[in-house]
């Protein structure tokens, strides 16, 4: 990949974006990248953060409209809800009466809830159990009941350091993912003009002695009617739950043994990755109600296919125009400036692997060969070997996130790679070329994300020191682990 002199080698006249951005660069007299790094960093010093949500939140119309919502819906119990780096969710429950009071002071959770309560190797609490609280004030546009129990509704909740704490007090919780996102894509918004959108397609499996599958040695049980006939109950209750909570469903396919793949259209990226945690929420309870198991294990069986989680991005410009097309180009393509943006993602491919594939189990899907898991940064037209693969035109899956994926932080480092892909005009290799190999264990992904500067960077500091614990130590665990695999192959093995 080779970076374009932003002066001289900058293509004109074809697309109407581009001469934009090469004047917004002039204006700002850096390149665009070097802007957007820069408002990334002076949005977690602001003070005021806080008291702007905490304000926003008791206007008139504001406090009227929720406490409607709720009269109407009738949710006696509301789950305020903060999701994890490790992709999990946390809450705390309230009634329902005491929302206008939550609006203005929010919940308090010890610091160490932002990752799951997790315990280092040595049974040390990560983060400390002297650890400061943050305070999460609830986000009342994203309050849903839940279709399974109208009793019960969720909102979530954006983190702020406590205000009363001297030097901080006020300012952005680094470590809140969801938060860096909305960030993230609004620094992309005010920047470049553009606004990322994403559809992703969450595999996972299913497993339970009502809904085994009919599988003939040889042949893949993919697309089979008997199949997605005996998940007839289980994905009907799925679109059913979604469509209640404003999914737009489109499509549903039995893919392998036990795994199905739902899929909803596509929106901004926050809202996407809001929908696939609360996706996630969806499968559990229908799991709970059919009596079986669900799960988001990226890799569960050899042989068959690992659940994947691609993510199928493009760029819009303020005038609502797809920027990955040319207008006028029929065949299968990609822009100028989409290049530019895939430049940016296959740059720092190997740096995104520590989240896009987050996971010890993650990598087990590149080590199954034939079964379309991309083990290498390039990307192709149509290319399902590709780890981008350009599908259609206008957009670009990314073929490697897997099931276990934090969409917040897959979709922030995205759109921190093709901020940088665009500011610098960075060039990516022809489509179909063999591309550098990405890491194959949890273990060479942590050294590949601590070695790219750039993507640590575009994290705030303390969200990526305290990703880059907890991976480290999970790391540590599975190698500290002895597995049925050693047993099988040194138990017996001498003399």
């Amino acid at each position: 990949m080779t970076t374009t002199n932003l002066e001289t080698d900058l293509p004109t006249g074809h697309e109407p974006l581009i001469d934009q951005l090469h004047q917004a660069t002039r204006t700002a007299g850096q390149s665009l990248t070097s802007l957007y790094q820069h408002r990334a960093h002076s949005a977690l010093t602001d003070r005021e953060a806080f008291y702007r949500h905490q304000s926003a939140n008791l206007t008139e119309e504001t406090v009227d409209r929720i406490t409607e919502q709720i009269a109407r819906s009738g949710v006696k119990y509301i789950y305020y809800t903060i999701p994890t780096l490790k992709s999990r969710t946390v809450a705390k429950m309230v009634p329902a009466k005491h929302v206008v009071r939550n609006l203005e002071r929010g919940i308090n959770f010890h610091r160490t809830a932002i990752s799951d309560l997790q315990n280092d190797i040595f049974g040390n609490l990560i983060g400390g159990i002297t650890a400061k609280e943050f305070v999460a004030l609830p986000v009342p546009d994203t309050f849903q009941q839940y279709p399974w129990d109208g009793e019960i509704g969720r909102i979530f909740c954006t983190t702020y350091e406590p205000p009363h704490l001297p030097e901080v007090g006020g300012r952005p919780l680094g470590t809140d993912s969801r938060a860096h996102l909305m960030r993230t894509h609004q620094l992309m918004k005010d920047t470049f003009g553009l606004t990322m959108k994403s559809g992703t397609e969450p595999e996972m499996t299913w497993y339970g002695k009502s809904i085994e599958p009919v599988l003939i040695p040889g042949h893949s049980p993919a697309y089979q009617v008997e199949n997605l006939e005996g998940m007839r109950p289980i994905y009907k209750r799925i679109q059913e739950y979604a469509t209640s909570l404003g999914f737009d469903m489109i499509e549903t396919d039995y893919e392998d043994q036990g795994q199905i793949e739902c899929n909803w259209n596509f929106d901004d990226a926050e809202l996407t990755a809001d929908r696939l945690v609360t996706y996630r929420q969806i499968c559990s309870q229908v799991a709970r109600e059919f009596d079986v198991e669900a799960s988001f294990m990226p890799k569960p069986y050899l042989g068959s296919m690992g659940n994947g989680c691609h993510h199928n991005i493009s760029l819009w410009d303020a005038n609502g125009n797809n920027a990955f097309v040319i207008d006028g180009v029929e065949e299968l393509h990609m822009s100028q400036l989409g290049r530019w943006a895939i430049g940016g993602i296959l740059k720092h491919a190997a740096g995104m692997m520590l989240v896009m594939s987050s996971t010890v189990n993650s990598y087990k899907r590149f080590w199954d060969p034939g079964q379309f898991a991309p083990a290498r940064a390039n990307w192709g037209l149509d290319d399902r070997a590709s780890s981008v693969r350009i599908s259609a035109n206008g957009r670009a899956e990314m073929r490697v996130p897997d099931a276990s994926v934090n969409p917040y932080l897959s979709h922030s480092l995205l759109l921190a790679a093709m901020a940088d892909g665009i500011g610098n005009r960075i060039e990516p290799p022809a489509p179909g070329s063999t591309g550098d190999p990405l890491p194959m264990t949890l273990g060479d992904a942590l050294d590949a994300f601590k070695a790219d500067e750039y993507i640590q960077s575009t994290l705030p500091a303390e969200l990526a020191s305290l990703y880059l614990e907890l991976k480290t130590d999970e790391w540590a665990r599975y190698c500290g682990a002895v597995t049925e695999w050693e047993y099988k192959q040194y138990w017996q093995a001498i003399p």
